[in-house]
C-alpha cells in the first residue's frame, strides 16, 4: 500500500522525525499537534484557546487533500489537566466539529509544556 506525505505551511512544521499527515488507504492521518502558531510559534494560555489553535493546525492539513472536519472519522485527544480543563477544551472543541461527531478519545497525559495535543483520522473524498 503506496503512502502520501501531507505537508503544508499552515501548521506547524515537525519537531522530529515525523509528517504532519500520511495519506493511505483511504485515510488521511495526522500527526499529533499542538498549539503553537504556525506563523510566531506562540502559545495561548487557555486551553479553550490551545485547543483552537491545534483544530486551526490540523484543518491545515486537512485542507491540503480538500478536506474539512466533517470527513474526520476519528479524533484522539491528550489534556495535561484532564479532570480541570475537560470541559472548556469540548466547548472549544465542538466550535470545529458538527454531528454526527467522530468517535473520540480524550485522555490525560504528560504533555511538554502545552495543555493539549490532538491528531486526527479522516476518510479521504473520491
Amino acid at each position: 500500500m503506496s503512502k502520501q506525505q501531507i505537508s503544508t505551511d499552515g501548521a506547524p512544521r515537525p519537531a522530529g522525525s515525523y509528517s504532519q499527515g500520511i495519506a493511505t488507504g483511504g485515510f488521511l492521518y495526522t500527526a499529533g499537534f499542538g498549539p503553537q502558531d504556525p506563523a510566531t510559534g506562540e502559545i495561548a494560555e487557555s486551553v479553550g484557546e490551545q485547543t483552537r489553535q491545534v483544530l486551526r493546525n490540523i484543518a491545515a492539513v486537512l485542507a491540503e487533500r480538500g478536506l474539512t472536519f466533517d470527513d474526520v472519522v476519528k479524533v484522539t485527544a491528550h489534556l495535561q489537566h484532564l479532570k480541570r480543563d475537560f470541559a472548556e477544551y469540548d466547548a472549544a472543541y465542538r466550535e470545529f466539529f458538527t454531528e454526527p461527531f467522530p468517535v473520540r478519545t480524550t485522555v490525560g497525559s504528560d504533555l511538554y509544556d502545552i495543555l493539549v495535543e490532538i491528531d486526527v483520522v479522516a476518510r479521504l473524498r473520491g
